[in-house]
């Protein structure tokens, strides 16, 4: 028998924005590099990354409500000989001639509709939070990406979720969430995820423009999420860069921080399209070895995503907004939410 769903209240996703809008703007401010980098195997330059998910950008504040993840991508060359080794016996990871590895830290928060309640509603998404460390070597050629990523954390009230959302509606005078008691409980999270992007499947120059399609297949596993992806990216612009789009707290597991613009300045328009088929979501099935709250998860979950980047010298900033299919029995509307990034080369 199912264990009972307590509520959830909707936290709002404004956590990290005070200090998150600080360092953006101080990541805006910073000089570009006289030369960009070329395109070689070996890149002087390192790269960082902030990416905060909202529903705020949605005027909405419910289910995901709120990520954040800062990355550092270390220059090359820099990797150690161990992962190169370890890259090499990998099967169907290729033998890129650029390898980068990337480290990173976030923290996601979900809630149900509404907040105020003190016993959230069983039938709604129950409360959690999920803090995490990211490791993740990429592996490119000309023309696909692999990337392997091995994500550890820990679900529940070690995640500190809890804490930051009644921070900020304080700081805020926001409505008061009630319902963290009813979180999910603490669980060490583990995913290993790998993803395959190949880049310019097809590609043309419409209206003097630059436009090119990249398809991604990907799989994860873990008791956080065990999950299945296929996608497709479009992009149009008057500068295509060396990526793969801008990138997304997985999942969906598209895009990167990595980006190699050929110019000073640039920009392109975006659309994708993802699918998957979900085994595992911890923070809708609940606790792995415990009772939790729950809800019934939908097997196939889809998303549709419209944005654009722009670069200028050795920084680009991209916003994201993704509509999501329903992910449990009962949800009574598709969920939306906007993503904001910004890369810097330094």
């Amino acid at each position: 028998m199912r264990a009972p769903r307590s509520i959830r209240r909707p936290v709002r996703s404004l956590a990290f924005f005070p200090a998150t809008a600080f360092l953006l703007a101080g990541l805006l401010s910073l000089p570009g590099n006289p030369a960009l980098a070329q395109k070689t195997d070996r890149d002087p330059d390192g790269i960082f990354s902030v990416i905060v998910e909202n529903d705020l950008f949605a005027n909405d504040d419910r289910h995901y409500t709120n990520g954040i993840q800062f990355s550092y991508t270390p220059a090359q060359p820099g990797l150690p000989g161990w992962v190169d080794g370890l890259a090499d016996a990998l099967p169907l990871f290729n033998q890129g001639t650029k390898r980068r590895i990337t480290y990173a830290l976030g923290q996601k928060m979900f809630t149900p509709r509404e907040i105020e309640p003190p016993v959230p509603d069983p039938g709604d998404r129950p409360y959690a939070g999920f803090l995490y460390v990211n490791a993740g070597l990429a592996s490119e050629t000309e023309t696909t990406l692999d990337r392997l990523n091995l994500t550890l954390g820990v679900v529940g009230p070690a995640s500190l979720a809890d804490e930051t959302q009644k921070f900020v509606h304080r700081l805020t005078d926001s409505r008061k969430p009630r319902g963290w008691g009813h979180q999910l409980r603490n669980e060490p999270g583990v995913v290993l995820s790998y993803n395959r992007a190949w880049r310019g499947v097809y590609a043309a120059s419409p209206f003097g423009l630059a436009f090119d399609a990249t398809p991604d297949l990907g799989v994860s596993l873990g008791n956080v999420y065990t999950l299945a992806s296929a996608g497709l990216t479009l992009r149009i612009g008057a500068d295509l860069p060396q990526d793969y789009g801008p990138p997304r707290i997985a999942p969906p597991f598209q895009g990167t921080s990595y980006f190699e613009p050929d110019r000073s300045f640039g920009w392109y328009l975006f659309a994708s399209v993802q699918g998957r088929a979900v085994a595992r979501d911890i923070f809708l099935d609940g606790n792995t070895f415990r009772s939790s709250p729950s809800v019934d998860k939908k097997p196939l979950v889809g998303d549709l995503q419209l944005g654009f980047a722009v670069t200028v010298s050795d920084v680009r900033v991209a916003y994201t907004h993704i509509f999501r299919t329903k992910e449990f029995d009962g949800q009574d509307k598709a969920d939306t939410y906007g993503s904001l990034s910004v890369s810097a080369r330094f």
